[in-house]
């Protein structure tokens, strides 16, 4: 198959749905071979047969469940080109109501799980010259955010340095590390939280374009980063946000 990600093998957290999805769509439009690796095992298999991908489960929080998806795939595919961390969860209470269990699940599955992942991804893309890893942060990486709770916020901003210094350290072996930051999406969910005419507005407000992001905004920058396009990109915070973090 051809495309930018022509003959590239990719491992997609949270792939069931959502981002993830579209994400693994996206590439799998390029050529590249997807699995798509969720705790959501029926919408997980269904994502993946109609991509003609493998589905893994897989529990970001768990190092055993993350030395078996990435032994599945090299099994199976021989190589890991692309690793994209995309699981994340928001528990949506601000810091004077969120109890500790909430924190210790966010930082789990936002922080622990891609550190995990790469702790696994890079000797094998050590190995076989270089690879391409990409960490789903959030404008709430780059800054404080009036709508958002400060765990969120701190979880991705954490995942934002963890990006940098993976770029910093592993460049040497031909492994780019970038991370995405997208404003709100429109999704359902997104569509049924703001159904409130105005606090759509007060998130529209923030977006110099005047609207909220897509999901194949999302996974076409996605898509970019982790083709020989982006060659030179390493270490790059990249907004998708139409602007909300210009000024």
């Amino acid at each position: 198959m051809s495309g930018r990600l022509a003959d590239k093998v990719a491992l997609i957290t949270g792939a069931a749905g959502g981002l993830g999805a579209a994400i693994a769509t996206r590439f799998h439009e390029e050529g590249a071979t997807v699995f798509i690796a969720d705790v959501v095992k029926d919408q997980g298999e269904a994502t993946a047969a109609s991509l003609g991908g493998t589905f893994l489960s897989l529990d970001v929080t768990s190092e055993t469940a993350w030395k078996d998806a990435i032994g599945a795939v090299l099994a199976q595919a021989g190589k890991l080109d692309i690793l994209v961390n995309n699981a994340g969860i928001n528990v949506r209470k601000a810091i004077e109501e969120m109890p500790v269990e909430s924190l210790d699940a966010m930082l789990a599955v936002n922080v622990k799980g891609p550190f995990l992942g790469i702790k696994h991804a890079l000797p094998v893309m050590r190995a076989a010259g270089g690879g391409v890893i990409l960490n789903m942060s959030s404008v709430c990486g780059l800054i404080g955010h009036a709508y958002t709770n400060e765990t969120y916020t701190t979880t991705k901003g954490a995942l934002t340095l963890l990006t940098k210094s993976i770029a910093v350290r592993y460049g040497k072996d031909g492994i780019r590390c970038n991370s995405l930051h997208p404003s709100t999406v429109e999704t359902a969910f997104v569509r049924e939280m703001l159904k409130d005419p105005q606090r759509r507005a007060e998130r529209l407000g923030e977006v110099p374009l005047g609207r909220l992001a897509t999901s194949a905004d999302v996974a076409n920058a996605a898509a970019y980063l982790a083709s020989d396009e982006a060659a030179f990109l390493n270490g790059v915070a990249l907004p998708i946000d139409g602007g909300a973090t210009a000024d």
